[in-house]
């Protein structure tokens, strides 16, 4: 089986098993699913830890306004009533008034909080390290636990308008913000290995052979912004290394210029009556007295 390293700009994102033989628009369909799979359950991993700190997200003409504001302009969460946590709830006020401030009790914070970093750690980047291969199954096996959760800890459900809900609905609203520019199109996408850019309507073997076991750096890129830029021989942390090496070797050398000149004088080996010392026995001779 073919192993392509998928990376965008010089980030690694993960590794994709297929064969040869598949077409250049299938692999690109799965490889768009599985990045786009991991961006949701990113942004998943922090609304979920901000839902089990302070619970629901207020309707939007609440968000943002002080207690005294929602009492005097009579502002009413109608969803509080309905969406509630299982178990009671704990009060957390949120600091920047987006929810509600009413989190679930420890035990049902529990529960959250272990899916949604098991969920993580299921689709984390150090699965390329490990040269372990990522699926779309164990994506959406990660997502499910995700929404299991969810639905333990709020049987009742969330409010439509919360980015927990929206985002297991896949209505997320992403306008405006860093994540709309991370996420891919497959539509849009065009694979680039090599300098070369993978054409759609053909197979991998026209780019790569026939050899199934061949493992290559492919890069995800829109369509219209050319080939990625190549990466750096050296990486950052390998050129960090090499300057400190050269550092401590550059010292050492002062060092060795800023002594005397005549010390190696104090070397055994300098001495010219230490073969005549020899032959008589004087070597290594105590005077001390025993």
């Amino acid at each position: 089986m073919v192993k392509l390293h998928v990376k965008k700009g010089d980030e690694s994102h993960f590794l994709y098993e297929t064969t040869v033989k598949q077409s250049i628009d299938e692999t690109g369909k799965d490889l768009v699913e599985i990045y786009n799979g991991r961006l949701k359950i990113e942004r998943l991993f922090h609304e979920l830890e901000q839902l089990s700190n302070h619970g629901i997200t207020l309707p939007p003409n609440m968000q943002g306004l002080t207690d005294e504001q929602i009492s005097e302009l009579k502002l009413v969460d109608e969803w509080s009533s309905k969406c509630y946590p299982q178990g009671g709830s704990v009060e957390c006020k949120d600091p920047v008034g987006r929810r509600s401030g009413f989190g679930p009790n420890n035990k049902m914070k529990d529960v959250i909080d272990r899916t949604r970093s098991d969920a993580k750690q299921q689709v984390s980047k150090d699965l390329v390290r490990a040269d372990k291969c990522l699926t779309y199954a164990v994506v959406k096996d990660a997502l499910d636990k995700m929404k299991g959760a969810v639905m333990i800890v709020y049987p009742m459900g969330l409010p439509p308008h919360d980015p927990v809900q929206m985002e297991l609905d896949n209505q997320e609203d992403l306008t405006g913000t860093q994540a709309a520019k991370e996420v891919l199109e497959e539509n849009n996408v065009s694979i680039w290995w090599a300098g070369k850019e993978f054409i759609a309507g053909k197979k991998l073997e026209d780019y790569i052979g026939k050899n199934e076991k061949t493992k290559i750096v492919v890069k995800l890129q829109k369509k219209g912004q050319g080939a990625p830029q190549r990466e750096a021989a050296v990486s950052s942390e390998d050129q960090k290394a090499m300057m400190a090496h050269y550092y401590k070797k550059q010292e050492e050398f002062k060092k060795l210029e800023n002594d005397d000149s005549d010390s190696y004088l104090n070397s055994g080996w300098a001495d010219s009556n230490q073969l005549r010392r020899q032959f008589q026995g004087m070597n290594n001779v105590s005077w001390r007295p025993r």
